[in-house]
């Protein structure tokens, strides 16, 4: 069996995009890691993209439930275009992600944002099964939101993470449909943000969202892809622009 290390390394070097005329990406991340301190945190890793280049982003939650989005390319091609009307703010750093072994790997933001978030991920019966489900589909299903429903209503309790949304709508307005292909359990995590401790892992008291689209109560790392309907100006919020 391939190890989490070589699949990341064959999806950064061969990703391809499903095809279509929506807005698509391919990729992998952590939906999701809440901390006993009250911050969340997710990354999204989108290799490839119909809207602009390849892309890195860490999503972060605060106690107080506001959202920043951290990406390393400008906002209007990136997370933000999608969910920025929800966010606090949104800025571009270098971030770096670097894999220890098979199954560890680190994410570190510099500069004035401090952070250093640190990995461990586990395989186990629950997840062998449902990778070994969804890799079977047919991309008809992939495309159906009345399927993409009842998958999130399953996987959700099978996965014990609360509601999972699959499709829905974004902050901003666009239609979005998640296909998750492979994922693995979060089995330990660290962070540091200037040096604060974020905690031990645990769900959030109250389960969190942006929009349609609601965090696991657990961490889970998934690869798959995403498709959004392509903007459309008298629909949407206003995407947002380059700095001044």
């Amino acid at each position: 069996m391939e190890s989490i290390r070589s699949l990341i390394a064959a999806a950064e070097r061969d990703s391809r995009l499903p095809e279509g005329a929506d807005e698509r990406f391919t990729g992998y991340g952590i939906m999701g890691q809440p901390f006993s301190s009250g911050y969340l945190l997710a990354l999204r890793r989108f290799p490839t993209t119909s809207v602009g280049p390849g892309y890195t982003a860490v999503w972060m939650r605060r106690p107080s439930g506001s959202w920043i989005m951290y990406t390393d390319v400008p906002a209007e091609v990136s997370c933000p275009r999608y969910f920025g009307s929800a966010l606090e703010s949104t800025s571009v750093h270098r971030i770096d992600v670097a894999w220890a072994d098979d199954h560890r790997f680190t994410v570190d933001i510099a500069d004035d944002v401090g952070l250093h978030w640190e990995v461990t991920l586990a395989a186990t019966p629950v997840t062998r099964a449902m990778s070994a489900l969804a890799s079977a589909l047919p991309a008809k299903l992939w495309g159906s939101p009345a399927f993409l429903r009842v998958m999130g209503a399953v996987a959700g309790p099978a996965l014990q993470a609360g509601r999972i949304g699959l499709v829905g709508r974004v902050p901003n307005g666009q239609g979005f449909r998640a296909n998750p292909k492979r994922m693995w359990f979060i089995s330990g995590s660290t962070a540091t943000l200037q040096g604060e401790n974020l905690g031990s892992l645990r769900a959030l008291p109250v389960q969190t969202r942006l929009g349609d689209f609601w965090i696991p109560q657990r961490g889970i790392f998934m690869m798959g892809s995403s498709r959004f309907d392509a903007f459309d100006p008298a629909a949407h919020h206003p995407l947002p622009g380059p700095p001044d």
